[in-house]
């Protein structure tokens, strides 16, 4: 595929001149999708857990199904960069594991860089001191929904408006490449935006960031019930479940396959 290759030095340079466009993908044919319709950044998402393996949250995706799907969305991609997340555990016990689990992702399943839910100092300084680039996460961060209690939106006082403003700087003091704001009002992720150097890629956090990010079955209409920030570009699961009903009349009616079929 002709084209440039997407670097995480060139993420960092789209900062105020160009919106990146990112999107999830766990497999083989939709990495070969969202490669061919433009996209900037494929992130192998702990959300697998949920859209594609039918768990209720992320919390029970283990490093072996991330690497799985990375394997597969690695062969489908020549220019996006390829980010993963570091599921639930693989960060959480101490330094050595956190960074063996890191490297594995790339040795491994091919990522470019993951992503860690937080602003964990110890965690990001054990990843990037393997030479691994660190994408952040602030304000809804899925596996602290425990203690979280659900899946609302953060950052809606002044007073945690104001932490998750720090955290943010502290990643980026950290050298993070970039920071995912989800679910936080927009005009907290638009002062986030202003006050720091390195890019912001938004999901449920308006117009302001410097880029965006949807989960490709929520934008494509493939999830029954997706979260209320979600924009559908499509309704391709009820187009799917029209095709195989008319499959499946087909067969029973008896004019599939045809004589000459």
């Amino acid at each position: 595929m002709k084209g440039r290759k997407v670097t995480v030095p060139g993420i960092i340079r789209k900062k105020g001149k160009e919106r990146i466009v990112a999107l999830t993908a766990y497999d083989f044919l939709s990495a070969g999708i969202v490669e061919r319709a433009g996209t900037d950044v494929v992130l192998v998402g702990d959300s697998l857990a949920m859209v594609v393996l039918g768990h209720p949250n992320t919390l029970q995706v283990t490093m072996e199904a991330m690497i799985h799907h990375l394997k597969a969305v690695r062969r489908g991609l020549t220019l996006p960069l390829l980010v993963a997340d570091m599921p639930y555990g693989s960060y959480h016990v101490d330094r050595a594991s956190t960074a063996r689990n890191a490297l594995r992702l790339v040795q491994e399943g091919g990522a470019e860089a993951v992503k860690v839910e937080g602003a964990r100092r110890e965690t990001i300084e054990a990843i990037r001191e393997c030479e691994i680039p660190v994408m952040g996460h602030l304000g809804l961060t899925p596996q602290s929904v425990n203690r979280l209690g659900g899946y609302g939106r953060q950052g809606n006082t002044p007073e945690d408006e104001e932490r998750i403003l720090g955290e943010a700087k502290l990643l980026e003091s950290l050298g993070v490449f970039s920071i995912v704001l989800e679910n936080v009002p927009a005009a907290l992720a638009e002062r986030v935006t202003r006050e720091l150097s390195v890019p912001t890629i938004g999901i449920g956090a308006g117009p302001k960031c410097d880029g965006q990010i949807l989960v490709f079955h929520d934008l494509l209409g493939l999830t029954p019930e997706p979260p209320p920030f979600v924009k559908a570009y499509g309704e391709f699961g009820a187009q799917m479940e029209e095709a195989l009903r008319r499959y499946g009349e087909d067969v029973r009616m008896g004019v599939f396959p045809r004589e000459e079929e």
